[in-house]
């Protein structure tokens, strides 16, 4: 089939059937897009592979980066019900990123990417894209090309934050191995935020020496790594901030 861009078009108008707490709730379009600047990217489904552990997740990463270039919303669609899509937003423990449910495929039919997905049982399921959406009309979509499988090239949260701001500088991808009661762990730790570099800890405890000298050919703490790279201790640390 042929996929459809959209772009320089007002995105379809649908109602969609949500649930908030016990109570239905209809969210139109002009609800959602009316008078503001959105992302929506659109993903095959609820819990699966791709979309739980990269598309959504990186959205919502990178959240405080659209808002603070202009984006008022940034909405997931699927063609899901809205018990599925309110369990897979708790189970994601999003803040940020709002889910929407296109539980009868009408508003990804509306945009011509409502694809058979039936060689996997799915039925009819979206296309995978992100657009960015000014009052009502499209500005710019990221379609992933039309190939076997599930392919994600172009519709992640790091090109669409690089269509809205080339200049943008990710936010640093850090990660600090640690355990309870370890000064140098804690001097590690305040670098970090001291240079504003928000951090994912990992204790010993729970990976093991084993897992610590696989990863890092040592057997102390801290090591952290930042944007994939180890970088060490806290002197270590201490001396690779100092060479910025």
């Amino acid at each position: 089939m042929q996929l459809k861009d959209m772009t320089g078009q007002k995105v379809p108008q649908v109602t969609f059937r949500t649930r908030s707490g016990h109570e239905w709730v209809d969210v139109t379009s002009d609800d959602l897009f009316k008078d503001k600047t959105v992302i929506v990217f659109s993903l095959p489904g609820a819990y699966t592979p791709t979309c739980s552990s990269t598309h959504l997740p990186r959205y919502e990463e990178l959240a405080m980066e659209f808002f603070e270039r202009g984006v008022d919303d940034i909405y997931c669609l699927s063609v899901n019900d809205t018990f599925v899509m309110n369990a897979w937003a708790e189970d994601q423990d999003l803040q940020y990123v709002q889910v929407i449910p296109d539980g009868n495929g009408e508003f990804t039919a509306g945009m011509g990417l409502l694809v058979d997905k039936d060689n996997l049982g799915f039925g009819k399921r979206s296309w995978r894209y992100s657009m960015l959406v000014k009052n009502g009309v499209i500005e710019k979509m990221f379609i992933e090309p039309m190939k076997d499988g599930d392919p994600f090239e172009v519709s992640d949260a790091v090109t669409m934050l690089r269509y809205i701001d080339p200049n943008a500088v990710l936010p640093t991808d850090a990660v600090v191995i640690t355990r309870d009661g370890c000064p140098f762990c804690y001097k590690a730790k305040a670098m970090l935020e001291d240079n504003g570099i928000e951090y994912v800890e990992l204790s010993l405890e729970a990976i093991g020496l084993t897992a610590l000298r696989a990863l890092t050919g040592r057997e102390t703490v801290p090591q952290v790594f930042l944007d994939g790279k180890h970088i060490g201790g806290s002197d270590d640390l201490e001396a690779f901030m100092a060479a910025k």
